[in-house]
């Protein structure tokens, strides 16, 4: 009679990009030990399949059409669905990953990475650990013993929203167009523009869009 096979860890993903998530889908799928329970695309529909399926683990991407991966984290602290996630990102860790790791994320790991790190992140987190890249650990402590550099500590001023629209702005849209892919008014772009102006000690739109786009070619992004 052959032995019973352990119970698998039940993963949902949330991420945009259909090809990276059926990518993902397949890396865990092929694992012994966990399975794909869902799949969204959105943080509506991702918030609903977790609360519904309630999985071992939710692997959630940082940058979703519009409300962001950190929104998603929020609302899953504030309904109390206690669900550990791990944040993967097209980003480099110094730029979401303390923000992340804030709003309730378990782990945060970077798409740059190999496909065998993700598995052994779902596993950490599934085991109650926190999952960081050793790498950014490191760099984390240096820059606690050092004080860190202004311009990270500038950047930091800024809340969530206000650093996704700054980032889109360093990629050269508009206020319309930070609109449409945010889901937010017009205005209340316009409103968060002002606010990072106030916030980061910049004159003018000119000087915003230009260090906006400075700070954009500085992440690699």
């Amino acid at each position: 009679m052959k032995s019973q096979r352990p119970k698998q860890i039940g993963v949902v993903i949330v991420e945009d990009h259909r090809m990276f998530r059926e990518q993902i889908g397949r890396l865990i799928d092929k694992a012994d030990d966990m399975k794909v329970c869902g799949q969204a695309d959105n943080i509506r529909d991702g918030f609903a399949l977790i609360k519904q399926m309630r999985p071992a683990i939710a692997i959630v991407d940082i940058t979703l059409k519009g409300s962001s991966g950190l929104e998603l984290l929020k609302d899953l602290r504030a309904h109390k669905v206690n669900v550990p996630v791990l944040v993967l990102s097209m980003h480099d860790e110094s730029l979401y990953a303390e923000r992340a790791l804030r709003a309730g994320a378990k782990g945060y790991i970077t798409k740059h990475q190999a496909s065998a790190d993700v598995l052994v992140a779902i596993r950490q987190v599934v085991n109650g650990e926190v999952y960081l890249n050793q790498d950014f650990m490191s760099r984390m402590v240096s820059k606690m013993v050092s004080g860190g550099g202004t311009s990270e500590q500038s950047i930091d001023r800024l809340a969530d929203r206000e650093l996704e629209v700054f980032e889109l702005i360093g990629r050269g849209l508009t206020s319309r167009e930070i609109s449409a892919r945010l889901g937010l008014g017009v205005t209340t772009v316009d409103t968060y523009r002002s606010r990072i102006k106030e916030k980061l000690h910049l004159a003018n739109s000119a000087r915003l869009r230009l260090e906006a786009a400075r700070w954009v070619l500085e992440q690699g992004q």
